[in-house]
């Protein structure tokens, strides 16, 4: 009497080639971006927006508004009072500013 055994491997796919590092910019998450009114420019290279939220009361559901403010850098000093403008998260760049402008949409 003869035992044959059939011995039968599989190996894994072949991985995929390493592909090059990808640009920092589609690496990093998404940041948020916020559209407020400039309500100082006073200060060197810095605004402060003013966002306005509008959500629902937790415990009543009454639409309510959230007013807050962001400093926000703004290297070219081009905002003025009044402005609307798109501010978008950053690296801090101070002990307050944490947004930059991105763009002034309305003078």
């Amino acid at each position: 009497m003869s035992d044959t055994t059939t011995v039968t491997t599989t190996t894994a796919a072949p991985a995929a080639p390493a592909t090059p590092a990808a640009p920092a910019a589609e690496r990093r998450a998404l940041r948020k971006t916020r559209v407020g009114q400039v309500i100082s420019s006073k200060m060197a290279k810095t605004a402060v927006v003013e966002t306005v939220t509008r959500v629902p009361h937790p415990k009543f559901g009454k639409i309510v508004k959230q007013i807050k403010r962001f400093y926000a850098h703004d290297e070219e000093s081009k905002a003025q009072v009044g402005d609307t403008v798109r501010i978008m998260e950053t690296r801090p760049v101070s002990r307050l500013k944490r947004w930059r402008i991105v763009e002034i949409l309305k003078h």
